[in-house]
């Protein structure tokens, strides 16, 4: 029997017909739609695919902010037989958008209103592109530009002119192993890889999810993520649909900074039971709640925090909550939970059972602060490449700082650099095998045989099992720098086009661990800044014109100069420390084939990159490079 997506809403539609399955706010209030009648709109939709043209295997883009026709969207491409390409709101049109849509084979483009211009701007370059089917009504259409209006009308006159049974034979055709995403991971160049989903990759880890969670039909979740972003894609809606329960998107508004200000009030309207979240969004959650109470005055701020040491000291790592003597403190606890925290939970709607933080690591503080105000946020890991669960903290099983148990059924291993398997404990490579490991990368044959070996997926992550069963992610295994949004990318492309395109600079080693940017630690080539400066070296004119040739030499990457579009803008250095030395052999931050020594660097260096993060180590004019220059 076939388990594709297809089957998946089929059957959720037949026992869960009248259940609320989507919300969505376009005016003033939430609107729901039932399982039922969201069928009947992506029949509708899916029909219309198939009026203008739309052939089994067709790639199709979609480009939006999370809403209903992204999710119908979706799967009225599958009734078509097409492919979805989800494509991210945060790519830029040169080569980020452009690259995907081209490498992908795009034939056809559902967008939004608010990303329409990003299509316009590069649709000369995309002959292959034949329809562009525009989500919000605009006054005038370009070429190949359709109002979703008009596919619907014509997927209605569609269902009319021929039977049911016809409409759904290609939907009825697809297999286990048909594509039903190529979803593109984030690369160093301009090449970033598309990761080849099948249907039943998708079936498989929904089923492997459900073996951790459950989600009670009478459940809503609001998702806060882009709906590309893998992790929404299987738990912010599959998971719920399987179960019945409803799935709400945030307001969109005029600009992406208006969408993120709905979220709270959204919060509060849908009182979601669960939200997916990622460590970007936990700390400006708190931040908020942190804020909120500094308001109220000095004295309930420091009740506060004496409550917070309270519930920390209590709950210990979750899994040992009150053991021992702690027990004592249980009746303060729960006075402190009535007097404070019950009242921060309304802001989140009142019905928060917890958070699932996906993406890069949270860190250990911000899980005992969320556990210690009642919506515990508990910690999963996974990759695209995994569809993407591979493991999670869950109510009944949970540990601060680590990464939880995996998914069912699952194999694991960790391997050290020599492809050994290591016993618990021990870390190294965390190494996977499961149906959801995907099919491999779109027209790229080499980097899947490099990652997908006899079926076990390398996932370049370092970590480790415990005794007990669970699994602690420590980082990367190769040199992969994460975004505070979970974004992964390396930043071997980068750092070398730096120093072999510029003049000035010999040596960069970027850094980011789940930050708000990226920093480069920067060695200069000094004589070369002398030859191109106009002051004296050693006067602070002399200083402050040599940084400066520097930062231009990495804005020559940013929009506007001669190498704008060859990384993504938010990869390259915000700022930068200019180190006192080389990385050399001798002093051990370059090993014995020339490479630089990542770990031994930032070790090192970690008071520097601290540096980089404050608002004067921000301005890369600051008096410590101004000193390091020369």
């Amino acid at each position: 029997m076939e388990q594709t997506l297809v089957n998946l809403f089929e059957e959720s539609v037949k026992k869960y017909a009248e259940r609320p399955f989507l919300f969505e706010k376009i005016t003033d209030r939430f609107q729901e739609t039932t399982y039922k009648q969201t069928r009947a709109q992506v029949y509708c939709f899916g029909a219309g695919l198939r009026a203008i043209g739309v052939n089994k295997n067709d790639a199709m883009a979609l480009l939006s902010e999370g809403r209903n026709w992204w999710i119908m969207g979706e799967l009225a491409m599958f009734y078509a037989g097409a492919v979805n390409v989800p494509l991210s709101i945060k790519l830029e049109e040169s080569n980020d958008l452009l690259f995907r849509l081209q490498h992908a084979d795009v034939k056809y483009i559902m967008v939004s209103g608010n990303q329409l211009p990003k299509i316009r701007t590069i649709i000369d370059q995309l002959p292959a592109v034949q329809k562009v089917i525009v989500f919000d009504e605009q006054e005038v259409y370009a070429d190949k530009e359709v109002f979703i209006e008009e596919v619907l009308q014509a997927g209605d006159r569609y269902l009319k002119e021929h039977s049911e049974e016809e409409f759904l034979e290609i939907a009825k055709s697809l297999k286990n192993d048909d594509l039903a995403t190529i979803t593109y991971t984030s690369g160093t160049t301009a090449e970033p890889k598309g990761v080849m989903l099948t249907h039943r990759n998708y079936t498989a880890n929904i089923e492997q999810a459900l073996t951790l969670l459950i989600i009670p039909e009478t459940w809503r979740t609001l998702v806060i993520l882009p709906l590309d972003h893998c992790f929404a894609h299987v738990a912010g809606f599959y998971i719920f649909m399987k179960c019945g329960a409803g799935v709400a998107t945030v307001q969109v508004g005029k600009s992406p900074l208006e969408t993120l200000r709905n979220i709270p009030v959204n919060i509060k309207e849908i009182k979601p039971h669960m939200i997916l979240s990622v460590p970007a969004l936990a700390k400006n959650f708190r931040k908020n709640i942190e804020n909120g109470v500094r308001a109220q005055g000095k004295s309930l701020n420091r009740l506060f925090h004496l409550a917070l040491k309270v519930a920390y000291i209590y709950n210990q790592d979750g899994w040992n909550k009150g053991a021992g003597w702690r027990c004592v403190l249980k009746p303060l606890v729960t006075w402190f939970d009535s007097i404070l925290f019950s009242k921060l939970r309304e802001s989140f709607g009142g019905n928060l059972q917890f958070f699932v933080g996906g993406g890069a690591l949270l860190d250990k503080d911000l899980q005992q602060f969320y556990y210690a105000i009642g919506i515990p946020m508990f910690q999963g890991y996974g990759l695209s490449e995994a569809t993407p669960i591979i493991s999670s903290n869950i109510p009944v099983s949970h540990k601060f700082g680590s990464s939880g148990v995996l998914v069912q059924p699952l194999d694991i291993k960790i391997l050290d650099s020599d492809g050994k398997e290591l016993p618990a404990g021990e870390k190294g490579e965390i190494v996977i095998r499961g149906e959801n490991v995907m099919a491999g990368y779109w027209k790229n044959p080499v980097s899947t045989a490099d990652t997908v070996k006899e079926g076990w997926l390398y996932t370049g992550d370092m970590g480790y099992m415990s005794s007990d069963g669970y699994l602690y992610v420590l980082g990367r295994f190769k040199s992969l720098l994460i975004g505070s949004d979970g974004e992964k990318y390396s930043p071997e492309g980068i750092e070398e086009a730096l120093v072999s395109m510029t003049h000035h600079i010999d040596q960069v080693v970027l850094h980011n661990n789940q930050d708000a940017y990226t920093t480069a630690l920067l060695v200069p080539n000094k004589e070369a800044l002398k030859r191109h400066i106009k002051h004296a070296p050693d006067s602070p004119e002399g200083r402050k014109e040599a940084v400066q040739l520097l930062v231009n030499e990495i804005n020559k990457f940013r929009a506007g100069g001669v190498h704008a579009g060859m990384f993504p803008e938010r990869w390259l250095p915000t700022t930068f420390a200019i180190l006192p030395e080389p990385f050399t052999e001798q002093n051990h931050m370059v090993n014995s084939t020339m490479k630089v020594v990542r770990g031994k660097v930032e070790e090192i260096y970690a008071e520097t990159i601290d540096f980089l993060y404050t608002a004067e180590g921000k301005n890369m004019l600051n008096e410590r490079n101004l000193q390091n220059i020369f």
